[in-house]
């Protein structure tokens, strides 16, 4: 959804968040959590992803068999050199095991295992000179290749190794998307985003004409149409700028908090709306938010989204979810932010849908995401009282607890989403 600032006070243990050029957080996902947490997908699902369990520390590159974790250790290299990728790898064999992979090129390497048709059953990215990470991978009949790409080099392939033995397939596997896979859908969403700014701003005119008339019971019932309308764009929020911040942001790190001349949007109107403020007094802020929503809307016809976000944001808005809606601490007095929520599921569906055609082959999971996101937005639905949406504070402990875990098993599932569409690099 779009960018909100508050998270800040209490940032997700899965993530630091790095201000961007312009102060504004920057709102990634690492990918050694993704892909822990895409694993974690897969052992429960039984299939899934290629994933490389890179979140260990690095350590000097070791030879053994029958370690700790009671799985087979192979240590191999990754170098610029064709001869050296992959090194190491000279006794194949099928099943659950782990690939130690060294870096013994003096700059830092992107190394990924590959199977025949070329899809990745593991990966490492940022693997530092003269360090040690590992790849987890299951192994079944079949020709497998070390890919190493240090930086400044070109890409290459080590020799091909041949598993003979062990069952016909392998553990997760997932063919890459590129760039040019991508645009074409990013593309449609832009579109359709273009398309809801149309919504949103008609939506924003009624509540502004409510409270230009002084009718502030009209006002705040018109509020939540256009905050919801805004927030089904949510995929788009990375493009939308310092304008997204001014129209969705909230009061943290600001020094006087809701009374603070810097706070403006939809949450500054909101907390006017439910606090007692005048008419008059909401005037200028309202004005300053369809000012904005129309500079947006006019700014979105040359702005182009990042085919390399798409992926990742339906992941995103799930989080925000999480952190701020499911908390309340995205509201603001109108006791809404369960609808929020609800509007972000809206949101995440409509990515969903115009990834499909590149997630249906590659993530079997798909069925299961489809059905998560059901039971998220039935729950949702359930927990309004006589059609009014009820505060999360409101709500029964069971309830909450349900909440809780639907939007924890939703953000699970699509954890390898964002994996998928992490574009990596080919030369």
């Amino acid at each position: 959804m779009p960018i909100r600032d508050d998270f800040q006070d209490a940032p997700p243990p899965s993530r630091p968040d790095a201000p961007a050029p312009d102060g504004r957080p920057v709102r990634r996902v690492r990918r050694g959590w993704v892909l822990f947490a895409a694993c974690a997908v897969v052992a429960a699902a039984g299939g899934g992803l290629a994933v490389a369990l890179a979140s260990g520390g690095d350590e000097p590159a070791a030879a053994f068999v029958g370690v700790a974790d009671g799985l087979r250790h192979t240590a191999v290299e990754a170098s610029s050199s064709a001869d050296q990728c992959g090194k190491g790898w000279t006794d194949p064999r099928p099943g659950l095991q782990v690939f130690d992979v060294h870096n013994v090129a003096t700059d830092a390497a992107e190394v990924y295992l590959t199977d025949s048709s070329g899809a990745l059953l593991g990966e490492i990215d940022g693997l530092g000179p003269g360090t040690t990470r590992p790849i987890q991978v299951q192994l079944g009949r079949g020709s497998y290749t070390f890919r190493c790409l240090v930086e400044d080099t070109d890409a290459v392939d080590g020799p091909v190794v041949k598993v003979a033995k062990g069952p016909a397939a392998g553990g997760p596997a997932v063919s890459p998307v590129n760039q040019h896979d991508v645009i074409p859908p990013t593309l449609t969403y832009q579109k359709w985003v273009a398309d809801g700014f149309k919504g949103v701003l008609g939506r924003v005119g009624t509540l502004r004409a409510a409270v230009d008339g002084g009718d502030l019971a009209a006002a705040r019932k018109a509020w939540l149409p256009a905050h919801l309308a805004y927030t089904r764009l949510g995929g788009a929020y990375g493009a939308f700028g310092d304008l997204g911040g001014a129209i969705d942001g909230t009061d943290a790190g600001l020094p006087d908090g809701v009374h603070d001349k810097a706070f403006s949007g939809f949450h500054r109107v909101e907390y006017g709306l439910w606090h007692g403020e005048s008419a008059a007094r909401l005037k200028a802020p309202t004005d300053q938010l369809a000012k904005d929503l129309k500079d947006l809307s006019d700014e979105w016809s040359t702005t182009r989204m990042d085919p390399l976000d798409t992926g990742l944001r339906a992941h995103e808005i799930t989080e925000d979810s999480i952190q701020l809606d499911l908390t309340g601490r995205s509201d603001f007095g109108s006791g809404t932010s369960l609808a929020t929520a609800r509007a972000g599921l809206d949101g995440t569906a409509e990515l969903l849908d115009v990834l499909h055609p590149l997630l249906a082959p590659r993530d079997p999971g798909l069925p299961g995401l489809d059905a998560a996101l059901t039971t998220a937005e039935k729950d949702l639905d359930a927990s309004r009282e006589d059609g009014t949406w009820r505060a999360p504070d409101s709500l029964s402990r069971p309830e909450r607890e349900r909440l809780n875990a639907d939007f924890g098993d939703l953000a699970e599932r699509l954890a390898p989403v964002a994996v998928i569409f992490d574009i990596r690099r080919t030369s």
